[in-house]
């Protein structure tokens, strides 16, 4: 949807559009952020059929990874386009990538799909978040960014409630195949109730910068899944795919600094709020990742606990996160201020993943369940406080590539997060085991084999698999204490009540 041009700096808001374009984009944005998750306490059953215990990460990976590219793609295209195109054509692409997974033969071809479905799913968070900028001034973004949040972490932790729902009563598949009716709602929802921007000249797209962002991060996956695991930090593979991530960066730099419509314009870069907000979320999306990703592994493989129930425990994290996520949105609308929050909800998560980092097999489910919560509270508040300062610092006919931005350095973390976890965790695993296995790789174990050891063994194992993972947040806990100080570094810019004039 094109920006609103207002007659003058002051004119009133309408209230009963704004609701309606709300209602929209966060039916939008819940279909979007539901398939970042909805295969997490989905992923033993889905590999015991398809692949070993080592392939995990990469359904999750492929997804995180098609969104990061994609965002910053969508989000341009909707600055130059219309948020209401863009916003269409991400839906049509995350529904092809849905009927390509719901019909995988094998692994691979399920992490395909899921990267087609990403690809999607990033463009459609972004430009959902962008459209709010269009249509609201800058002290109301708040509350609704906050509500928006709200919405992206009740998708997100109702997915893996409704993934091991599924897959303990149906089969697999649905996880997938749901997503087509609500597409299909979605896509025409926004027929009917956003705007057709104007027709305008034909913009030139920033293709070599596409391009070159695509293989930077890319390759940075890459590294991060197979370093030290199938790779060794000091082999010549490795050392050539350091060196193209290095000649990506530099062809993507030369792409947009001789682009007239860059992707993502380096000037960006020198504001202190982008930054400094997107270094925070970054980490934050690390942090929020490989929560989602390995606790529901944990309760399954290690507590035995059923799909359906492990994705139950991460209810907790939802009340946690929308809550938080909401409070900030109301408190930014009614102060203006928002720099200190996301200073001490970061301290609140390192606590969460502290503690996290010394669970056991014997820990009791409820003080998992309550240390879901504690994160989800350390989380919230991030979000909303991030793409508001975001949009409240750059360049009006920016906001889509600045939203973008957010969502991407998120996606980034949680992508480049969960695939080098999984190498920890890996790592962790043949450290732990390797000796009390010889001659079978710890890595291929499944849920099912577990279960059938005998009692002494799975034990053995249990202990092993929890302590492999107890690195995973001890490190998530050190980077919430560095985002801490990173946000101290954020400049607080008064909150406008007025919508600026089109540009």
């Amino acid at each position: 949807m094109s920006s609103p041009t207002p007659p003058n700096a002051t004119e009133p808001v309408d209230w009963s559009r704004i609701r309606l374009v709300f209602a929209a984009v966060a039916v939008t944005l819940f279909l979007a952020s539901l398939g970042q998750t909805v295969v997490t306490t989905a992923l033993p059953i889905i590999v015991g059929e398809l692949g070993g215990l080592d392939q995990i990460t990469w359904v999750i990976t492929a997804y995180l990874l098609a969104a990061t590219v994609g965002a910053p793609i969508f989000g341009k295209l909707g600055d130059l386009f219309g948020r209401k195109k863009v916003l269409q054509a991400g839906i049509l692409v995350f529904l092809t990538g849905t009927t390509i997974c719901a019909l995988a033969p094998s692994i691979w071809v399920l992490v395909a799909g899921r990267a087609v479905q990403g690809m999607g799913g990033g463009g459609l968070i972004v430009v959902s978040m962008a459209t709010i900028a269009d249509v609201l001034p800058p002290r109301q973004r708040g509350r609704f960014q906050g509500i928006l949040g709200s919405v992206f972490g009740l998708s997100t932790v109702i997915g893996p409630l409704a993934g091991g729902f599924i897959v303990q009563h149906f089969d697999w598949t649905w996880i997938f195949l749901m997503n087509l009716p609500i597409g299909a709602v979605v896509f025409v929802l926004l027929a009917v109730l956003l705007e057709t921007p104007p027709a305008r000249k034909r913009a030139s797209l920033d293709y070599a910068g596409a391009i070159g962002l695509s293989l930077v991060l890319s390759l940075l996956v890459v590294m991060a899944s197979l370093g030290g695991k199938t790779l060794a930090w000091d082999s010549a593979e490795m050392a050539f795919l350091m060196l193209g991530a290095v000649a990506a960066l530099v062809g993507f730099v030369a792409a947009e600094k001789h682009s007239s419509e860059p992707i993502l314009p380096l000037g960006l870069f020198g504001i202190n709020n982008f930054v400094v907000s997107n270094s925070v979320g970054f980490i934050t999306g690390v942090a929020m990742f490989s929560t989602i990703t390995f606790v529901p592994f944990f309760l399954q493989v290690v507590k035995g606990v059923s799909p359906a129930m492990s994705g139950l425990y991460t209810f907790p994290m939802m009340i946690g996160l929308i809550g938080a996520s909401t409070l900030s949105g109301q408190f930014m609308s009614r102060t203006g201020r928002y720099r200190i929050l996301p200073v001490y909800s970061t301290l609140v998560l390192a606590l969460a993943m502290v503690a996290l980092g010394f669970v056991g097999p014997h820990t009791p489910n409820p003080v998992i369940g309550a240390l879901m919560f504690l994160a989800g509270v350390g989380i919230g508040p991030v979000m909303g406080v991030g793409v508001t300062a975001i949009q409240n610092s750059v360049p009006a006919r920016m906001v889509g590539v600045g939203t973008a931005s957010a969502n991407m350095f998120r996606l980034i973390g949680g992508s480049l997060g969960t695939a080098a976890y999984g190498a920890l965790f890996a790592a962790g695993l043949g450290r732990h085991l390797g000796t009390v296995m010889p001659g079978t790789d710890p890595r291929a174990l499944s849920a099912q084999q577990i279960a059938a050891m005998p009692e002494a063994t799975r034990e053995v194992i249990s202990q092993g698999i929890a302590h492999a993972l107890h690195p995973v947040f001890w490190c998530s806990a050190a980077l919430a204490c560095v985002a801490s100080c990173i946000a101290l570094m954020m400049v607080e810019r008064p909150l406008a009540d007025t919508l600026p004039a089109a540009e």
